[in-house]
């Protein structure tokens, strides 16, 4: 299975995210945007992990989101990678307990090589940001940049991690493979 594992922003984040990048998407239609659905905020990319690590991987992630404290949050902000006048992505940035975030990212990375799965980009800082839209050739999003860049969305509370399974062929194209509470909080379902 392709996983991965982050932190997803509560469906009233996403949607007040969703009207603030409107028009930009009207504006921009060369650009492949995301959606709502697809929004997540990614710890560790894990790539192609075969079952048996998958098997070891969960109790670790478990154990690894249960030393944590929830935290606040916010989207706020845009940028792009690799730079504005050649993106290939356009993303929204993070607000709030940005630290509180790293560390949690970090014991999710530990977690993840614990169990056999260590995460290729294992080495480079972790640059917490949520995909708003793709391109296959780099493209000008200063503009963009510009007009995003102002945005700050309403605070939430991170409260747990997901394991999510990425699915190339057909929808959907994620799919939740597990999720463990921050700090032993309990969760709905």
């Amino acid at each position: 299975m392709r996983l991965f594992v982050a932190v997803t922003p509560p469906p009233e984040s996403l949607a007040d995210l969703q009207a603030a990048v409107a028009a930009a998407r009207a504006d921009h239609p060369d650009l492949r945007w995301s959606g709502p659905e697809d929004w997540h905020v990614t710890l560790a990319f894990l790539g192609q992990v075969p079952a048996p690590v998958t098997a070891r991987l969960a109790p670790r992630l478990e154990r690894a989101a249960a030393r944590h404290r929830p935290f606040p949050l916010a989207l706020a902000g845009a940028g792009a990678f690799p730079a504005t006048g050649n993106a290939r992505v356009l993303w929204c940035g993070l607000d709030g307990d940005r630290r509180a975030l790293a560390a949690l990212a970090a014991s999710v990375a530990a977690a993840a090589t614990e169990a056999g799965a260590p995460p290729p980009d294992a080495g480079r800082p972790f640059r917490p940001h949520l995909t708003l839209a793709r391109t296959r050739t780099p493209a000008d999003v200063r503009d963009l940049v510009t007009t995003l860049g102002a945005y700050a969305g309403p605070r939430w509370r991170a409260d747990r991690v997901e394991l999510i399974e990425s699915r190339p062929n057909g929808p959907p194209r994620y799919r939740l493979a597990g999720h463990w509470p921050l700090n032993g909080d309990t969760l709905s379902s």
